[in-house]
């Protein structure tokens, strides 16, 4: 079945011309007894196996905008320069789906959705951008996988040869989706994903005010819902810590360092 995925975790062509209906993101959703879940080593080659897996199968299961398609264009020239993190080469597409929301994989693997570029500015969406690469450099996103791969897709257990990774079952990559859906990042990681989105925007030459005014669109977002803290439209941003905090951090760093702040449209 198909699922909204809200969760900043996680990213079939789109025509250039003739556009078909945006679908919802696509998370195959699983039901099943969770199981005790074994002790399981992986070797990084193993997990860069599977984080390739997984999102090949997500731009396979998702429908992915071609290059002269208008959101491809507009993403290739906003991240022009952002080519890697802590050696790590970053990649960009776009998602022709209906949810608000981005994501990051520990790859380098960063999907936008079109419905987010629809009701964000540049600044707004470079904000978001400098988040997720933020959790790329600490490895949140890889430890994250991990986690979610020892607890969903592998619970069973692992079976490899000569140190390959065992191919994961479409009902794996499942409840892994689920798993990573589901997923949360502490206080810590993301305050600390906060300030390496601004620093790494800022030595990219990109202004760096972008994080707090992606703060800032979230806000005024969940106020014009009625949004309450359990709201999905809350999970684009971790609530830990508030964006309110997050909004002022940011806001006194860029002034506190004469950054000027970007004409905001109305």
């Amino acid at each position: 079945m198909k699922k909204i995925f809200m969760k900043w975790a996680f990213f079939m062509l789109c025509m250039a011309v003739t556009m078909p209906a945006m679908a919802q993101f696509n998370v195959k959703a699983l039901k099943g007894a969770a199981k005790a879940v074994k002790a399981v080593t992986l070797t990084d080659a193993q997990m860069a196996e599977y984080v390739k897996e997984y999102i090949d199968w997500m731009d396979t299961h998702n429908q992915v905008c071609a290059d002269d398609n208008e959101y491809t264009i507009r993403l290739k020239k906003l991240t022009e320069g952002l080519t890697d993190v802590e050696g790590i080469p970053l990649n960009f597409k776009v998602y022709y789906v209906i949810d608000v929301n981005a994501f990051a994989c520990a790859d380098g693997s960063v999907r936008i959705f079109s419905s987010l570029m629809d009701i964000m500015t540049d600044d707004e969406l470079l904000g978001v951008i400098g988040h997720e690469v933020g959790h790329v450099a600490h490895k949140d996103s890889k430890n994250g996988f991990r986690t979610a791969l020892l607890t969903s897709a592998l619970k069973d257990g692992i079976s490899s040869q000569g140190g390959t990774a065992a191919k994961l079952s479409d009902s794996q990559l499942g409840d892994l989706g689920e798993a990573l859906v589901n997923s949360t990042y502490s206080q810590k990681q993301e305050r600390s994903a906060d300030d390496y989105g601004y620093e790494f925007l800022k030595s990219h030459g990109k202004n760096p005010w972008a994080m707090a005014l992606s703060f800032q669109k979230l806000k005024k977002l969940q106020e014009e819902a009625g949004a309450q803290k359990s709201s999905k439209l809350n999970q684009l941003f971790s609530t830990h810590p508030d964006l309110d905090v997050r909004i002022q951090r940011m806001e006194e760093r860029a002034t506190s360092e004469g950054i000027e702040k970007p004409a905001v449209a109305e």
